[in-house]
């Protein structure tokens, strides 16, 4: 019989908390080799949000103190939905710009290149976990630059908007972990820049694992953030704990003591480094607070260089907070990974079972599952929340011991089975999401989604966890996904997702465009939107002129219809990144196609093709750069390089011009009600109480994270 009732599953991946676990992003070298340490000199990320969607670049300086040239190889996690366009490689101190070729070809002529002697560098993306980076030859007793950008949109979630700069690899990937050791020291400069434009106000912006962050209010629509490594005695005072705004030093430039502020992991350094390392083992993670009150809105942004060409859109809807309230009884199943990788962490696992199932009401229910190599259903089926079936299962769970595999597929087979059609239920999911016993392939997975007739909920907690795995059976089964960093508020985001999980959502959305032609729209597919979620729709378009734009969905078996009307222009010039935001959508989505349906070589010859227009770095294509003469000789043409020089003229174009409002809707509003916002309780759609069953995971994941802190303290 299908299920009537909502089956709400928060999946939670707990990667390796502890950072002391984990690897974070730097230079690799085989374990135990005789080759040379290669050193980080310098690190640098400057980040720019503006106009609905973030540009970072990282600028690095590599040194070779061996007496023989070596080639360095540097890794670091792949970012949530980012889009690599750009890597310039600084050859004869000139900078050459990379271009997009199938990933086997890419990977043939760097090894040629290399064996001829010629200086040559490649981006390769190894799947979900990481980008490396090879450059040939690191010169003996010199130094190579090199820089990477990548776009992607913006974040934003019941007006907290969310930056995150990866650093913290995850440490999943152990044959890579036993074959690499990895130098995460940059030894001379680090600094990290951020500059945030915005036309809708902000309160507040936010550092919460960096306190010695220098923050600005530049302009009434602009701030500015700031880490260095320069050492500096002007900032001692409380305002750094308080994260208050600072002033600037003079000049503009922003000045963190790294030994006061508790930015960043210190080392020692070896004889002839300077005092000022840092270590790249801690993401860096930046929060934005829009002010309570703003209109719910449908903003549009476009790129069409030419007035008889194609034109690129970016659609973001910013839903009100009509969606109401949900008030039921639930049942609880704790799905638990007890594999090798929760060594470390059962027993305060243990304790946050203990408390949240302290939590629950009397006319709740529980169900506690098992898993590593097979999986066990220790309470015997739902039980009532008493508190000697508490105690029982508690007692229970203290003889297990971790170890073994992840059978996720078994785990989650096993905490479906016997769910009862007539009472809502949560299902809690606590894993790193890498699964590597039983059944691993991504198919299986999707198809158990669809044929449970469930809703998933997905934190993915930490860097290079099987994020694709999880977001793609998130949007199988229309849920929703929130990444977590160990650098994150953990109760603030358990707040947001609370809040979608105690409210209606909308159901079978789908968006209409009339009166002007669009064409290969993507998501092709929405599906179901969250109380404070945003929606991003990119597509093509020719011509010019007014269209109507139609949001339909179902809200508590309701439909519901939103009409605007909007403007597409002519000619756009400033945004010229969203051509590739809409690449990168559109081969997430052909990457879904071949998930779920299996190989096919249509499919991938499309991705291909679409990333190599788009210079984009992705599974089937990676960036090759050599000498300039070599394009040429090789028949690589220079396409990327255009494209990334007309991105660098609308950046300082874009600089040069005061905050552009993008909103579209302000005629005929689309929504009526103000946008949902996250302080609690206000009129104005806070995000309510929490419900008691939710403290279960906020202590578990609060527990683990002050004794990752305490663990930092201690080494």
């Amino acid at each position: 019989m299908k299920r009537k009732t909502l089956l709400k599953i928060l999946c939670t991946t707990i990667p390796l908390l502890l950072s002391g676990w984990s690897n974070a992003a730097g230079l690799l070298k085989p374990v135990n080799s005789g080759l040379a340490d290669l050193e980080i000199r310098e690190h640098h990320v400057d980040v720019l949000i503006e106009d609905g969607y973030v540009t970072t670049s990282v600028e690095q300086v590599f040194h070779n103190p061996s007496v023989n040239d070596l080639e360095a190889i540097y890794s670091f996690p792949v970012p949530e939905s980012a889009a690599v366009g750009e890597f310039t490689y600084w050859i004869d101190g000139k900078p050459v710009i990379g271009e997009v070729v199938e990933k086997q070809k890419a990977r043939k002529i760097y090894e040629e290149e290399k064996a001829a002697g010629r200086k040559a560098a490649i981006v390769e993306k190894d799947g979900y976990k990481t980008f490396d980076i090879s450059i040939y030859p690191v010169p003996a007793q010199a130094d190579v630059k090199i820089r990477l950008v990548y776009v992607q949109a913006a974040h934003v979630d019941t007006g907290v908007g969310r930056y995150l700069y990866p650093l913290e690899e995850g440490g999943v990937d152990d044959a890579k972990l036993s074959f690499w050791s990895r130098n995460e020291v940059v030894t001379e400069k680090f600094s990290f820049n951020l500059r945030f434009r915005s036309s809708y106000p902000i309160d507040a912006l936010r550092l919460p694992n960096h306190p010695g962050a220098l923050i600005q209010q530049v302009a009434e629509d602009e701030w500015t953030v700031a880490l260095l490594n320069h050492q500096s005695r002007n900032h001692q005072d409380g305002n750094h704990q308080d994260n208050k705004q600072i002033e600037l030093q003079e000049g503009g430039s922003a000045v963190i003591d790294n030994e006061t502020g508790g930015n960043f992991t210190e080392d020692k350094p070896t004889t002839g480094m300077s005092q000022n390392v840092v270590s790249l083992s801690q993401d860096i993670l930046v929060y934005w607070r829009h002010k309570e009150g703003l209109p719910a809105t449908l903003d549009l942004v476009t790129y069409k260089p030419d007035a008889t060409g194609r034109g690129t859109f970016m659609l973001t809807l910013t839903p009100g907070g009509e969606l109401g309230k949900i008030t039921q009884g639930s049942d609880w199943v704790f799905v638990l990974d007890i594999s090798g990788s929760m060594k470390g962490k059962y027993a305060t696992l243990i304790e946050g079972v203990r408390q949240g199932l302290a939590k629950l009401r009397q006319d709740d229910r529980f169900k506690v599952v098992l898993f590593n190599n097979t999986s066990v259903d220790l309470s015997g089926g739902f039980q009532e929340a008493s508190p000697a079936n508490v105690n029982t299962v508690l007692q229970q769970l203290e003889n297990y011991s971790v170890g073994g595999g992840t059978n996720l597929h078994g785990g989650l087979v096993e905490g479906l089975n016997g769910l009862d059609a007539d009472r809502p239920t949560g299902v809690i999911l606590v894993t790193d999401g890498v699964a590597n016993v039983g059944e691993t392939g991504k198919k299986e997975f999707l198809k158990l989604l669809k044929n449970n007739d469930v809703r998933l909920f997905t934190f993915i907690m930490g860097n290079s966890a099987n994020r694709p795995l999880l977001n793609e059976m998130t949007e199988v089964s229309q849920g929703f996904a929130i990444s977590v960093s160990n650098a994150d508020d953990i109760v603030g985001q358990i707040l947001l997702a609370t809040s979608k999980l105690t409210h209606q959502a909308f159901r079978d959305v789908e968006l209409r465009i009339n009166g002007v032609k669009v064409k290969d729209m993507t998501p092709e597919k929405i599906g179901s939107l969250y109380r404070g979620e945003q929606l991003n729709v990119f597509g093509h378009y020719w011509k010019p002129g007014q269209a109507e734009v139609v949001l339909s969905a179902k809200v508590g078996g309701l439909n519901k219809v939103y009409k605007t009307r909007v403007k597409f222009p002519d000619v756009s010039h400033f945004n010229p990144e969203i051509e590739r935001l809409w690449a990168f959508a559109s081969i997430e989505e052909l990457q879904a196609t071949l998930d779920y349906f299996g190989q096919d070589a249509d499919v991938e010859q499309a991705i291909s093709d679409i990333a190599v227009e788009y210079g984009l770095v992705t599974d089937y294509t990676s960036m090759i750069v050599f000498e300039e003469a070599r394009f040429q000789q090789l028949k690589i043409e220079r396409h990327n390089k255009q494209r990334v020089e007309t991105e660098h003229a609308a950046r300082d174009a874009r600089k040069s011009r005061a905050v552009q409002s993008h909103r579209v809707d302000t005629q005929q509003p689309m929504f009526n009600s103000p946008r949902p916002v996250s302080s609690g309780g206000s009129s104005s759609g806070g995000a309510g109480a929490v419900n008691p069953s939710w403290l279960m995971l906020i202590v578990a994941l609060m527990i683990l994270s002050s004794f990752r802190r305490k663990h930092q303290q201690a080494s």
